[in-house]
């Protein structure tokens, strides 16, 4: 079956750095789009960062935009969310998910889109 495996987060002050990791099992990763989603408490949950199956396209959510970085290794199956200057409204469950079309031209930004989800991984910036 389809695994996706969150690591990575933790506790930082704002300002510092976190880097994500989600490793892809059961699923041939080099040819779907992948994601990074997160959901504060009492929130819905956002879009994040989104990368093409090749690694060739990438985008971002504004709040993000300058500050992160998403970049995978289809050798390695993962796709990793590197996250910079965080900030205490960073604060959320991280997700990776798993494009539900193989070999997309387009990285969707809504959570219908995905059909496989991490368990997801803590991020907590403290002021």
């Amino acid at each position: 079956q389809v695994q996706l495996v969150e690591s990575g987060g933790g506790l930082v002050q704002a300002g510092g750095s976190l880097r994500l990791s989600c490793a892809v099992s059961g699923r041939t990763f080099s040819t779907y789009n992948m994601a990074w989603f997160r959901q504060a408490p009492g929130k819905e949950r956002e879009f994040v960062a989104g990368i093409s199956w090749g690694g060739g396209n990438s985008y971002y959510a504004d709040s993000v935009k300058g500050r992160s970085t998403i970049s995978r290794d289809n050798a390695k199956n993962t796709v990793y969310l590197q996250m910079n200057s965080l900030k205490p409204e960073d604060t959320a469950v991280y997700y990776c998910a798993s494009d539900r079309r193989y070999y997309s031209t387009v990285v969707l930004t809504t959570t219908n889109q995905y059909d496989y989800w991490g368990q997801g991984t803590q991020v907590t910036v403290s002021s």
